[in-house]
């Protein structure tokens, strides 16, 4: 790479980075739309290579999809608000379950002062933030409710996605094809190494590891609906979702559905049962799920992923967490290759001094 080069990429860097810090409140439809092309673009290519043409292929793959997320928002949805509002309902009968029971219990075994904790005021706050935040919910309803302005831009983005996405999937391999052509011819081979390698770890997480997890959700939440929990849906998706590092799934899903489960049937046996649907899930996970779904590629450490949501949201707030996962992938691949390359370099081969008085002393010595 020439020194105007490498100063040329550095002034594409920080202008992309400045527009999309300057646009942040009207990208996020857009990068939606190029998230979920970027997930259907190799079924599309399949259909493709399949005999179809890539405009019906197109037409398939987003038929089905839309198909997919209507039913999220007619079924799960409400249904998922509603347990939500259950949870909060019964929220104060756990309280009131765990100060008369749960609670002394601590104190005996472990012989703690009663005196070192007020639970009767740590409830009364609990209790007293449920309330502001349905109170403050309210007030956003309804302020969003009196404003047509914020209505209209709400329902914009939200009619703006399919389209982004429609139009981007059918044009993504030309898209592609362009980007390589415009790269100079002496770092063309190189970038596309490294671009390969980012889809690489893309895909290992994002086709796989989000799968892992929309399935973990799913055999959780059937698992806890055949139990008969009213909760089974949400703890199901908060489990899922805790997946995405490894057991924390399942210690905070057993955690939340052994709680709830008490609290609707007050039977230690139903505990039980509720430790044999994750044990169960666990056993898919291990055994099934990740070898199918993953296998053995590289994706992104759930450490990196964390970080990288949470320092893309400070940054750049929603548009930040929707770009966090992809800037992660291209800094892995270039961490990667600057480890190779230092490894390989005089700063790292250089032998050390006494190593070399060795080696000149068994050369005269042969």
């Amino acid at each position: 790479m020439t020194e105007s080069q490498r100063w040329f990429f550095l002034i594409v860097v920080m202008a992309v980075a400045g527009i999309v810090y300057l646009l942040a409140p009207i990208l996020s439809p857009f990068l939606v739309g190029a998230l979920l092309a970027y997930l259907s673009d190799p079924i599309a290519d399949r259909l493709e290579k399949a005999g179809l043409s890539r405009t019906l292929s197109v037409v398939i793959v987003f038929i089905v999809m839309t198909a997919l997320v209507a039913v999220l928002f007619l079924i799960f949805i409400p249904k998922v608000g509603y347990q939500i509002q259950t949870l909060l309902e019964r929220l104060p009968q756990a309280l009131t379950l765990f100060e008369e029971q749960i609670f002394p219990w601590f104190l005996t075994t472990f012989s703690v002062d009663a005196s070192l904790f007020d639970f009767a005021n740590i409830k009364k706050l609990l209790v007293g933030d449920l309330e502001k935040t349905s109170d403050i919910m309210a007030q956003l309803l309804g302020g969003i409710t009196k404003s047509g302005l914020a209505i209209a831009a709400w329902v914009a983005n939200l009619v703006l996605i399919p389209v982004v996405t429609f139009y981007l999937l059918r044009d993504w391999d030309v898209m592609v094809d362009k980007i390589k052509h415009l790269l100079p011819r002496n770092l063309e081979p190189k970038v596309s190494l490294w671009a390969s390698e980012c889809d690489e770890v893309l895909g290992a997480f994002m086709k796989g590891q989000l799968l892992v997890m929309f399935a973990l959700g799913v055999v959780y939440a059937s698992g806890l609906w055949i139990v008969g929990l009213d909760l089974a849906l949400l703890v199901g998706m908060i489990a899922g979702l805790a997946s995405i590092v490894p057991y924390m799934g399942f210690i905070i899903g057993i955690a939340v559905a052994g709680v709830a489960a008490f609290m609707q049937f007050q039977d230690p046996m139903v505990l039980g049962y509720v430790g044999a649907v994750f044990i169960v899930g666990q056993l898919l996970e291990g055994m099934l799920l990740t070898p199918l779904l993953v296998g053995d590629r590289i994706g992104l450490h759930p450490v990196a992923v964390i970080f990288a949501i949470m320092a893309g949201g400070q940054l750049f707030g929603f548009v930040g967490v929707l770009l966090a996962l992809p800037v992660a992938a291209v800094v892995m691949v270039l961490l990667r290759h600057l480890n190779e390359g230092y490894k390989s370099s005089s700063l790292y081969a250089t032998e050390h001094p006494n190593d070399l008085e060795q080696s000149e002393s068994v050369v005269n010595d042969n």
